[in-house]
């Protein structure tokens, strides 16, 4: 049967429309870092980057090559890391410069992924991709962590309303951010025409 994130692991990637605390458990990435607006062409290709190499794993078998533990999935959503080269007062007087965010942008890879399997859809991804560019691209295990999640539901340029909630239940359960130059974003749903129908789960990181 085909693993579908969105149903064996709605918890862990769909907020809820209240804050609530989620385990984190240690997973696998392919990720690139760089800095700028996410509207930008160089953010585009960032995403193309790891749009390219996941669904290259997802696709081996067509290819004639299974991975040892392979089954079929569907591939994780795009998630990031953000933060900004800009001062907290800055942001308040002037608001927010989006060419001077910083991101780590990602894509989760089903457990059976190793560093061989990631060279070898790096490797067919490269055919496509400029393989200097390519190369900013990562394979990646990050540790297990705490959060405090919630799904914010409208135009990105909305989000602060909803991170108060998380600054907010944060502060009322005596909890405390591990990093605060951080906060994480997942794209369940993108919509370019109606920003509004825009689905994200974000999240600030607790120490545990």
């Amino acid at each position: 049967m085909k693993h579908e994130w969105r149903k064996k692991e709605k918890e862990l990637y769909i907020g809820k429309l209240v804050p609530a605390v989620v385990t984190i458990p240690s997973l696998k990435y392919v990720q690139v870092s760089g800095v700028g607006n996410p509207n930008s062409a160089a953010f585009k290709e960032h995403i193309q980057m790891l749009y390219s190499i996941s669904y290259g794993i997802r696709m081996m078998p067509k290819g004639g090559f299974t991975p040892d533990g392979y089954f079929e999935y569907t591939v994780y959503p795009l998630e990031g890391d953000w933060s900004s080269t800009q001062m907290p007062d800055d942001i308040s007087q002037h608001g927010l410069d989006k060419d001077r965010l910083t991101y780590t942008i990602m894509i989760r890879q089903p457990d059976f992924v190793t560093e061989s399997i990631f060279q070898m859809a790096f490797t067919k991804a490269s055919k496509k991709i400029n393989p200097e560019d390519l190369k900013a691209v990562t394979f990646v295990t990050t540790p297990e962590s705490k959060a405090v999640q919630i799904l914010h539901q409208g135009s990105y340029d909305d989000e602060p309303e909803s991170f108060a909630k998380l600054s907010t239940f944060i502060f009322d359960h005596n909890l405390v951010r591990s990093n605060e130059a951080f906060h994480r974003e997942i794209y369940l749903r993108m919509d370019v025409d109606n920003p509004q129908k825009n689905q994200t789960t974000l999240r600030y990181t607790i120490e545990s």
